[in-house]
């Protein structure tokens, strides 16, 4: 199994401070979903959905407006195949080469600030891994709430890693306590952070002392 990633760099002349604009493109042997996303100084604008077969816009909607050329998803999907052929003769030409793997590096943190009763959101980042994607497990006081979780697509480092986040909605409450469980075929065993009940503690701590 391998994966074969093509970066296409383009430097903005036209303006008095120098953009990078980049098109990422990767393909797997053993999985027939391609990437094909754009990026604009480390942003992804938009990415390739070759299922619906339409790109869609991935900026913030406090980002200028844009539209994406009508064509370009047409060249997504002949990109996917030439990366996919361009995989095949690498394999063949390198005698089909042991798989190189970066293990994740996974933290768990809250999107907002902890308040007791009030909704928020746990992160579960993996970083760092290759090759994509990630398995990730929940749990609430030992018990599985996978279910409950989202899972993003995996995105592109410079470095030629991925990163992805899985995100859980929950209502902190002093006593539980919740772990994110990593998977990898560069891990001999799940990756497990966790946060609960001491984490709490010292969030709210100044209100209890008021």
């Amino acid at each position: 199994k391998a994966v074969f990633i093509l970066f296409f760099s383009l430097y903005d002349i036209n303006c008095k401070t120098s953009h990078i604009d980049i098109n990422v493109i990767g393909c797997k042997s053993d999985d027939p979903v391609a990437q094909d996303e754009a990026q604009l100084d480390g942003d992804e604008m938009f990415y390739a959905d070759f299922d619906k077969k339409e790109m869609i816009l991935t900026l913030p909607a406090f980002a200028d407006s844009f539209g994406v050329d009508p064509g370009w998803v047409q060249g997504a999907i002949a990109n996917r195949q030439i990366c996919i052929n361009n995989l095949e003769v690498a394999i063949k030409a390198e005698n089909n080469p042991p798989e190189n793997t970066d293990a994740p590096v996974n933290t768990i943190y809250p999107r907002d600030e902890v308040e007791l009763g009030k909704p928020n959101t746990l992160i579960c980042l993996a970083n760092n891994f290759f090759p994509p994607p990630v398995k990730v497990r929940w749990t609430k006081n030992d018990v599985d709430v996978s279910e409950q979780a989202t899972l993003s697509r995996y995105y592109p480092n410079s470095d030629a890693t991925f990163y992805q986040f899985s995100t859980l909605s929950f209502t902190p409450q002093l006593g539980d306590v919740y772990s994110c469980s990593v998977e990898h075929k560069a891990l001999p065993e799940p990756k497990t952070r966790i946060w609960g009940e001491e984490r709490l503690q010292v969030a709210v701590a100044p209100e209890l002392f008021c």
